[in-house]
């Protein structure tokens, strides 16, 4: 008969390594914020080694640690636009989802409408007071004579 062969287990830093990456992914970013914070605590090489490898692995900045899918499209399997095989309910939920984009554009051009007009409001008071501020000398524009 034949056996597959034996191999021995793999160990060493390298898979110690590579299973604690995976450990830490699995529990997402706070965990690696506590790891880094916990490395600087112990000994601020590995902390400083820490913070390098998330920065260099794009793992501080990116929304998901993991490369699969996100937490939320696991929890309803798939994506928001993926048909829940209901006509009715998939066309309430695209004219919801419309409407939702359209009030977030409104309010988007609303608060670009109530910057324009803090600005404005802003000038307006700084033209007013240097307006104030500034004597007025009539002697500044008028021709001097040369002696």
């Amino acid at each position: 008969m034949y056996s597959t062969p034996s191999y021995p287990a793999a160990s060493g830093p390298m898979v110690w390594l590579k299973r604690t990456e995976h450990w830490l992914d699995a529990r997402g970013r706070g965990a690696w914020i506590a790891a880094m914070v916990a490395g600087f605590v112990v000994f601020w090489p590995v902390g400083a080694a820490l913070l390098a490898y998330m920065i260099w692995s794009k793992r501080m900045f990116n929304r998901t640690v993991t490369t699969g899918p996100s937490r939320m499209s696991r929890r309803f399997g798939g994506s928001m636009m993926q048909s829940s095989g209901n006509a009715a309910f998939d066309a309430y939920k695209e004219d919801t989802l419309r409407r939702l984009q359209e009030e977030q554009d409104s309010f988007a051009d609303f608060l670009g409408r109530l910057r324009a007009a803090k600005d404005k409001a802003e000038f307006d008071q700084f033209m007013a007071d240097r307006k104030t501020d500034r004597p007025v000398d009539d002697t500044a524009d008028a021709p001097r004579d040369a002696n």
